[in-house]
């Protein structure tokens, strides 16, 4: 499980600064129902990230039940490397030049009259919907698989691991809310502007490193 854990810990890490689910939970944070709509939405991440890659992890593993390597797991590491690194130069490509500011989706001014169960649904949507960063949690899941080839139970314990690393970016905010109250307020509303300028270069910085790191391990398992 160690080497499924190490293969899959740098996408865990590209799906942990995402900032758009980190903007979400802050504005979360200073609604009226705080609280509730904050847990709600870690809750929902960590279980939508840890299904999905789960079930991709335990898919690929099942496909070669010898353990022995398999030349699709290759080709499968180079194709989602390549989508990886076209998504990054189209992040690059529309980042916001320099003091104008990028339009706010119009998901973030209804947050503040969302419910719990709305609050869940959009974690689902960021988490693993919205296409970036399912192709990073489907990139976990294939990662765990070529580490953990026939063990399900391996597979499944580093998937678990995924997904408590790949949460803790959106729970960071909720820990410093219920640790300083209302003294969190400017600090979240300082990172939460900082993150929605600079989304579009986060991204692609991220996504090159990780579809670079996908496609030369598919290469090297040729």
């Amino acid at each position: 499980m160690g080497a499924a854990i190490g293969q899959s810990l740098p996408v865990a890490v590209g799906v942990l600064v995402s900032p758009l689910p980190i903007v979400a939970v802050v504005l979360m944070l200073v609604s009226e129902r705080a609280r509730a709509n904050a847990l709600a939405f870690v809750a929902a991440w960590f279980l939508a990230v840890l299904g999905v890659a789960t079930a991709t992890a335990l898919l690929a593993s099942a496909a070669t039940p010898s353990g022995e390597p398999a030349a699709w797991r290759a080709w499968a590491k180079i194709g989602l490397g390549v989508l990886l690194l076209v998504l990054s130069v189209r992040q690059w490509r529309g980042r916001p030049r320099r003091g104008v500011s990028p339009p706010a989706p119009g998901w973030m001014a209804a947050i503040e009259g969302f419910t719990p169960a709305r609050s869940a649904g959009l974690a689902v949507l960021l988490g693993v919907v919205n296409p970036k960063n399912l192709l990073l949690v489907v990139s976990g899941g294939v990662a765990i698989a070529a580490a953990a080839p026939g063990d399900p139970g391996a597979a499944f314990g580093a998937a678990l691991v995924f997904a408590v690393i790949a949460s803790t970016g959106i729970a960071a905010p909720v820990v410093v809310y219920f640790a300083m109250g209302d003294r969190a307020a400017r600090m979240l509303d300082d990172l939460k502007g900082w993150m929605i300028q600079h989304n579009a270069p986060i991204m692609a910085v991220l996504l090159l490193v990780i579809g670079a790191k996908m496609l030369g391990d598919g290469i090297s398992a040729l």
